[in-house]
This record gives C-alpha cells, sequence and structure tokens, in this order.
C-alpha cells in the first residue's frame, strides 16, 4: 500500500489482485508486535482505489445486486429467501439438485444456493421492547442486523432471550438499518456512512437510557465499534463505545449459569471479525462451558479464517473454496457432533463445507446451545443436509 502511494509500485491488474485476495480477516493486528491496526489502513486505502479503478464493475451484475443492493436490507434480504423457503418446503430444490439442472445456473447462482440454511419456519418480528425476567440487572439495545436476521432470525429471538433471562430490558429499534460493513469493505464509503449516520441517530435518540448496545455478529459488531473513527464527531464515539458483543456482555454482567444437559461434544470456531477485530475469544468458550453436558473440544487452527469473510466467498470463490475445506477437515478431526461460532457469514460457509460428509452435525451460533441450555428444550440444529 506504501509502495502503491509514493509510487514506487503502479497500480495494476497484479498489485490490485495481491490486495483484492486480502480477508480482511485482522489476523495481522493479533500477530503484529506494534499493535498496528491494519483494518484502518486497508479500508481507506480501499476506497482510493474504488476511485481510480472500481472493483464492483468486475462483479457480475447479479452480484452486485445482491451484495450491494439486497443484502444490506433487511426486508429484501427477506423477500429474495422466500422463493428459497417455499422450494425447501415443498423439496423442489432437492429435486433440481438431484436433476442436475442448478448446474445451468450462473456460477454466482450457484454459489449462493450452496450456501442456504434449511430453513424453518419464521419466529415472526422481535417486538420492540422486552422486559427483563426477575431482577432487572441492566437496560440494553439489540442490534439485529441484515443477512443474519434474514438467514437466522431465530438467533436474533435466542440473543433477545438469553438477555432476558440475565435480568436485562430490551429495546429493539424498528428503524435501525444494516451496519454498512458489505459497502466500506468493498471500498464504497458513501454508503456506509449513510448507515453509519442513520445507526448513529436511531439509536443515539436513547442512546443514554441504555447500557451497551448488543449484537451477535462478528462482522457486524467489528464495523459498529469503528463508528467513531468512520464518522468521527462525539456521538460516533459514544455510539461506539456502547456497542458490545453479546458474549463480552453476559461475562461482564455475570451470566446466570444454565440448567439443561446439552450432551454434545463441540468446537468453537473464532470468527475474524470477533477473534481478531475484537480481540475477544474467551468470553463464547467460557459461556459454551458452563453448559451442563457440552463438552468443548480443542479445534486446530481455530483462529484461522473459514473463508466466508464478509462478501470474500463470493467475490473470491477459489480461495475461500480452500479454506472453507481447510477448515472443514479440521473440524471433522475432532470428531465433533456441533460447531459453534459467533458470526452467519462462517455458519454459512462452514455447513456448506461440512454437509457434503457431515449433514447431521449441527452448525450454529454458539448463543443457540446457551438458550437451549436454558430453556430446558431442544435446540433447533438448523441442518444443512
Amino acid at each position: 500500500m506504501r509502495a502503491v502511494t509514493d509510487g514506487r509500485l503502479p497500480l495494476d491488474d497484479k498489485v490490485r489482485g495481491h490486495l483484492d485476495l486480502c480477508l480482511d480477516c485482522r489476523a495481522c493486528e493479533s500477530a503484529c508486535p506494534s499493535g498496528v491496526q491494519y483494518g484502518k489502513l486497508i479500508e481507506p486505502f480501499r476506497i482510493e482505489l474504488e476511485k481510480t479503478a472500481p472493483a464492483a464493475a468486475k462483479l457480475g451484475w447479479l452480484t452486485r445486486l445482491m451484495l450491494f443492493g439486497v443484502t444490506p436490507y433487511a426486508r429484501r434480504m427477506r423477500l429474495a429467501l422466500a422463493p428459497a423457503r417455499w422450494m425447501q418446503r415443498f423439496g423442489i430444490d432437492r429435486l433440481l439438485e438431484k436433476s442436475g439442472l442448478l448446474r445451468l445456473l450462473p456460477q454466482s447462482m450457484q454459489q449462493m444456493q450452496a450456501m442456504l440454511p434449511r430453513f424453518g419456519r419464521h419466529p415472526g418480528r422481535l417486538p420492540e421492547t422486552l422486559s427483563a425476567e426477575g431482577k432487572r440487572r441492566a437496560k440494553v439495545a439489540l442490534f439485529t442486523g441484515c443477512a443474519a436476521d434474514a438467514f437466522f432470525p431465530d438467533t436474533n429471538w435466542n440473543t433477545a432471550r438469553v438477555l432476558q433471562k440475565n435480568g436485562c430490558d430490551v429495546w429493539i429499534p424498528r428503524a435501525q438499518v444494516c451496519c454498512g460493513a458489505l459497502h466500506y469493505h468493498a471500498g464504497q464509503e458513501q454508503p456506509a456512512k449513510n448507515f453509519a449516520s442513520q445507526n448513529s441517530d436511531i439509536f443515539g435518540a436513547r442512546l443514554s437510557e441504555v447500557d451497551a448496545i448488543i449484537v451477535n455478529a462478528a462482522g457486524c459488531g467489528a464495523m459498529l465499534k469503528d463508528y467513531g473513527h468512520l464518522l468521527g464527531g462525539d456521538l460516533g464515539q459514544r455510539f461506539a463505545a456502547k456497542v458490545k458483543d453479546i458474549s463480552e456482555f453476559l461475562v461482564q454482567l455475570g451470566p446466570i449459569p444454565p440448567t439443561h444437559p446439552l450432551p454434545l461434544k463441540a468446537v468453537y470456531h473464532d470468527a475474524c471479525h470477533l477473534c481478531h477485530g475484537q480481540q475477544i475469544r474467551q468470553p463464547p468458550r467460557q459461556l459454551l462451558q458452563m453448559i451442563p453436558g457440552l463438552q468443548l473440544l480443542q479445534l486446530a487452527e481455530g483462529e484461522i479464517c473459514c473463508g466466508a469473510a464478509g462478501s470474500y466467498n463470493l467475490t473470491q470463490p477459489d480461495m475461500a473454496e480452500r479454506l472453507g475445506q481447510r477448515k472443514a477437515g479440521h473440524i471433522e478431526a475432532t470428531g465433533a457432533e456441533a460447531v459453534f461460532t459467533g458470526n452467519v457469514g462462517c455458519i454459512l460457509q462452514v455447513a456448506r463445507h461440512l454437509k457434503r460428509t457431515q449433514p447431521d452435525i449441527w452448525v450454529g451460533h454458539w448463543v443457540d446451545a446457551l438458550w437451549a441450555s436454558y430453556a430446558q428444550t431442544e435446540a433447533s440444529r438448523g441442518k444443512y443436509g
């Protein structure tokens, strides 16, 4: 990046390809002994690249539409997934897969179809407010996201229920929007700033009333915590200071122990923007280890990216495929019955690569397991088989 800025390297296709292959996983931040915040360097650099050589123009029109015109908008995402839900309900997707007709779709569509989870009945929209169970210990706002809410609405419900169980009043602002990460990572600064400004205003209206803004998606959390840098100003700084990952918040609050046994051998995969972007590693493991009967196994290369990396599995499918297979191989080697993580992209990517050999393995968010232990019910495993 410095060589390009100084004019020592031309911004040709070779240099651009090298930069585009960066996962933006921020593992370099964990490794750097000087604590250089590479995320704050690569993002502005990509913004400058977009001004001279837009990368989005190289993407197919359908991929561009899905990434920037559909995914960041929760309602559009739910509508876009409606046909998939209907096809799964009547078994049409399996019929198309067995007949080979899916191979006639554009490559980008095949890629998207392969990542779809098995959808259950939609739980409906979360109410705007939920009351704490037992003694009130905190009041929080819940950020529900866009893709995460469309693919896994149960996880947002379970996050809210876990917060209630731990004595929290929960406020879910109706008008909240995408965190802006997809646009920002693609070098599209202005749309990202627009989303950030909207969220800052919406949550800012009652910011002094809440103890924290809770997020359950690692990518969203890292982006929301960066609003102070992105927006500047007092409101952006105060908003960012309130943002907490659900695991981070519960451990600081002091979690109420779950009681219902979940007799499972499980592994935990570190989502990049949680362990590297936010430096949160132990809290999710600590909460999983509280669940009676759950045995947490050691996963080799647990902190190496699975290849999802936001939109990376769509923009760099070959490299994402290699990383996904590598992650799946390490998981299979443990003999685990469940894989838990803290990001929607990781869940989709890992499940896609495991369904070929282990279609019955539970791949999900760790908060779903925690709620299952609280509620004394069988968790919805979201099988991909």
